[in-house]
């Protein structure tokens, strides 16, 4: 799938729900079910700087030159937030990363129900995806 289409599959999800919480819920069911990221991964320089809760992000290129991420949060809406992220970012080419523009954020209603602390950490994690992405481009992946 590509990642437009990914996003388009969130918006709908989201889409059936009216009420925020029902909203909230989803996004805490969708962390819930994300794989749990192996301690070894738990380290300090994959902790995301920015968010006010643990979030820790690895990336890894597959031998196909996709970049698959896995990321874990300490905390349940942000953890649901970067397992949106990542189900939408992951396994695809590192150019498809650093030019996808990410609408399903705003669509599903999400920047405008996220505490300013929230949203610093939403973008924090969106930058960090799109710097391992640039790193891997820049090592000719």
């Amino acid at each position: 799938m590509t990642i437009n289409e990914i996003q388009d599959e969130i918006i709908e999800e989201f889409s059936i729900f009216d009420d925020w919480m029902d909203k909230y819920q989803l996004l805490i069911d969708t962390g819930s079910e994300q794989e749990l990221l192996p301690e070894r991964y738990k380290t300090d320089q994959n902790l995301i700087d920015g968010c006010q809760s643990r979030v820790w992000l690895q990336a890894d290129m597959t031998d196909n030159g996709l970049l698959h991420f896995q990321a874990e949060s300490d905390a349940l809406i942000v953890k649901g937030i970067v397992a949106l992220l990542v189900r939408v970012l992951s396994d695809h080419t590192p150019q498809e990363i650093l030019d996808a523009d990410l609408y399903f954020i705003e669509k599903i209603g999400l920047r405008e129900h996220l505490s300013p602390t929230r949203s610093n950490g939403l973008l924090a994690m969106l930058k960090q995806m799109k710097m391992y992405a640039l790193a891997y481009k820049a090592k000719g992946y």
